[in-house]
């Protein structure tokens, strides 16, 4: 007899920062964090990291409502927790359906008001705290006939 699995609906999202990529899975749950297949405090020591993974969560008022699940890949600690970010902020985005901010809606006056509504003021906060901006900055580099990007040999005139 076969054994019936049941399909979780999921949503993707893919993180960049520096030369760390995050691919990152969001669906409904209890609220748990895992990244590479450990607990998000177990992974992230510093509290600045921890920050970035849960910020999206956090701004979207969904810190225990739905579960993620992240691979990260390449650099260091600081870049991974800033790719996870964005790929939260970018997966919550698609759950949602979520679109830039409150378009002019007109109302019964004939008068263009703004209507704001609750996925919009999700997006427009998610947009607006930075998370869904790839921050890249990389590093620059090493040039030929030099030390490293920009340091030189010291000169010497004889």
């Amino acid at each position: 007899m076969a054994s019936t699995v049941t399909k979780t609906k999921f949503y993707r999202g893919t993180g960049r920062r520096k030369t760390s990529v995050a691919r990152v899975r969001i669906f409904a749950g209890t609220g748990k964090i895992e990244i590479n297949g450990k607990d998000f405090v177990a992974y992230f020591h510093e509290d600045k990291d921890r920050y970035f993974v849960e910020g999206p969560l956090l701004v979207t008022d969904l810190r225990g409502r739905i579960d993620v699940v992240a691979d990260v890949k390449g650099g260091g600690g600081t870049g991974q927790a800033g790719a996870v970010g964005q790929g939260l902020a970018r997966a919550i985005k698609k759950m949602y359906g979520l679109a830039s901010a409150g378009a002019p809606v007109a109302s019964s006056e004939g008068a263009e008001a703004v209507v704001e509504d609750p996925a919009n003021s999700m997006a427009r906060g998610l947009r607006d705290s930075g998370f869904l901006t790839r921050d890249g900055r990389m590093k620059e580099r090493k040039k030929y006939g030099r030390k490293g990007a920009r340091k030189s040999f010291q000169f010497s005139k004889r």
